[in-house]
């Protein structure tokens, strides 16, 4: 459902929220560790992220990553989508095609409309917040 770019920077701010809600700020390398993700990779993504306000970057010896409480309650998991993808989740084609709507549409677009619409919902309703307390509860995992 999302590239491999936005799952990697979903579980990475997931990560990063759950540290600074105990006022912690992360380097690229537990970050890395902790979300699963390969630490170049997961550093291009976060650089995305702090373009877009969603993560906070410092430089030197005591740099790394946090989010600040105000951004992990407001930030929705709709703005993450949006910096790193785009928004392709809400406007592409079920079945990939380059052009799909109403006029011409494919095989699927009437079903497909509806779940992007479900989609579209639980990306905008869910903040990082929500996320974040899931996983510093041990109910929810990053990495298998």
């Amino acid at each position: 459902m999302f590239s491999k770019a936005c799952e990697h920077g979903i579980k990475a701010i997931i990560y990063i929220a759950s540290q600074s809600l105990e006022g912690r700020r992360v380097n690229i390398g537990d970050v890395a560790e902790h979300s699963g993700s390969p630490e170049a990779f997961t550093a291009k993504v976060l650089g995305a992220l702090t373009k877009h306000n969603i993560v906070n970057s410092y430089t030197g010896p005591y740099g790394g990553f946090d989010i600040d409480m105000k951004q992990i309650k407001q930030t929705r998991m709709s703005d993450i989508v949006q910096a790193i993808d785009g928004d392709s989740i809400y406007n592409g084609c079920g079945l990939g095609l380059s052009e799909c709507n109403n006029a011409r549409p494919c095989p699927m677009h009437e079903k497909f409309i509806k779940v992007r619409e479900e989609i579209k919902e639980m990306l905008t309703s869910t903040t990082i917040h929500d996320l974040a307390l899931k996983f510093k509860s041990g109910k929810t995992v990053l990495t298998r």
